[in-house]
């Protein structure tokens, strides 16, 4: 959907910024919070701030060469596809060595995009079938299920791709592998959010600041008075269903209880923080602005503590999008398959900086922001921004390109490129469940152990 209103989106950026020149936030920040930050619970710092963790993808790997730095541990230098994070360096951790071999083809032949995205954060082969879908519990959602509870939503899906396609993509594999990061179970994928608008609103409420708690609190009213129509009428109509009927209802009735829960979750926070910020329009005219406002969108909600745990989906595995507003017009994946011209090479590398330069643009703000024990949101949180295919040339899937950014409340050790020799990417995922108080987790996917070396 075409911006309707430029000005509408610059004046939210604006503001954006100009909130995020205050100290603390406090006027932002649920009273709930503050009075947690006397005690220690899941899914806080040592200082009771919130600790956040998100997953960022990016698509189609990245040109090895340029990407791992050279030089040791601590004394290592960024070349050319890192250099952005050159003035981030003592809070990131660029990390080799992590694999996620369950995407490899096997007997499956075709299909490394579909798998590059929904192995990413799950580590389970997936079942390849356009109807048939089967993966498995990603790792944002296993921690949701278990810090979830703290926070207003549990979890926060977010996505740059507006043109999701339906049906079979990817050689046979459903499109349901190729557009969704988040499961929260082998058969329920977590559909991401590509409007910044309905982000917003989500989060916030609808309607202008100063309106939007009301507006969110009559919108649940209105969801509870519906549900329990559906579920009065659903209950008189079990009695005259067959045995196999009754089980498709009874699904039915699970998922309206889960939107119950949902609902009764929102309501004992009380009432919605509203930033005193424009809703934005809606999708930006460019890739890089859309990226740019998600990633904002992040920021907001972990500022606000409406949720710890987030997903974003800058583009899908396999996009072939041009990208002409940094002056390569041709698509994106076709490059990738560069056959070692140096020409192609030299522009998949002006790609894979350019998602490098919008990362750290989005890091350099959470590091600008106090959280409210006076350390920043960079500080307090574990963001990890990876791809599900290695080289793009060869469509690999072992030593993929990962950074690590944030200390992980005081939990991490930034500042240095780890490698980790050959593992599973999910020992990673696994470790960062652990730091986010996860105790009943003892394996993701394919994962072997907690990888301490982070």
């Amino acid at each position: 959907m075409p911006l309707t209103n430029p000005l509408n989106r610059r004046h939210f950026l604006k503001g954006l910024g100009a909130t995020m020149a205050l100290p603390a936030f406090h006027s932002l920040v649920p009273n709930s919070l503050m009075a947690a930050a006397s005690t220690r619970a899941a899914a806080t710092t040592a200082t009771g701030a919130p600790l956040r963790t998100a997953f960022v993808f990016f698509p189609n790997g990245a040109i090895p060469d340029l990407w791992w730095p050279e030089g040791g541990l601590t004394d290592f230098r960024f070349k050319h596809t890192l250099q952005p994070l050159a003035s981030l360096r003592d809070s990131v951790q660029v990390l080799s060595g992590l694999d996620q071999l369950n995407a490899n083809p096997g007997s499956d032949g075709g299909g490394d995009h579909a798998r590059g995205n929904s192995v990413f954060l799950t580590g389970v082969r997936i079942k390849k079938s356009a109807t048939d879908i089967r993966a498995g519990v990603s790792i944002d959602q296993a921690i949701a299920r278990e810090v979830g509870h703290t926070t207003r939503f549990p979890s926060l899906e977010m996505s740059c791709v507006t043109n999701r396609r339906t049906g079979t993509c990817d050689t046979g594999y459903s499109c349901a592998y190729q557009y969704n990061l988040a499961w929260k179970s082998p058969t329920n994928p977590m559909t991401p959010e590509a409007n910044p608008r309905r982000v917003f609103e989500r989060l916030f409420g609808e309607g202008e600041h100063g309106d939007r708690s009301a507006n969110a609190q009559r919108r649940m009213a209105n969801h509870r008075s519906i549900l329990d129509f559906v579920m009065t009428d659903a209950r008189q109509m079990q009695e005259r269903l067959g045995h196999s009927d009754r089980e498709k209802l009874d699904q039915y009735l699970t998922g309206i209880r889960e939107v119950e829960q949902r609902i009764e979750n929102l309501e004992q926070f009380g009432s919605t923080a509203d930033p005193d910020l424009a809703t934005p329009a809606g999708v930006p005219f460019t890739h890089g602005e859309h990226m740019d406002i998600m990633y904002d969108m992040m920021l907001l909600a972990f500022l606000t503590d409406s949720t710890r745990i987030a997903t974003l989906m800058t583009a899908h595995d396999g996009d072939n999008r041009s990208h002409e507003e940094i002056g390569i017009p041709e698509g994106h994946h076709e490059l990738t398959h560069h056959q070692n011209r140096q020409d192609r090479i030299a522009k998949v590398a002006r790609i894979d900086r350019w998602y490098i330069e919008r990362f750290a643009r989005f890091l350099q703000r959470l590091d600008a922001v106090n959280d409210v024990d006076g350390q920043s949101l960079l500080h307090n949180s574990m963001i990890v921004f990876g791809s599900g295919n290695a080289d793009g040339n060869r469509h690999s899937h072992d030593n993929l390109p990962f950074v690590l950014a944030g200390h992980g409340g005081g939990q991490l050790t930034p500042g240095r490129y780890v490698k980790s020799g050959s593992q599973p990417a999910t020992n990673m995922f696994l470790s960062l469940a652990d730091k986010m108080g996860v105790q009943n987790l003892p394996r993701l996917g394919d994962s072997t152990g907690l990888l301490s070396s982070i």
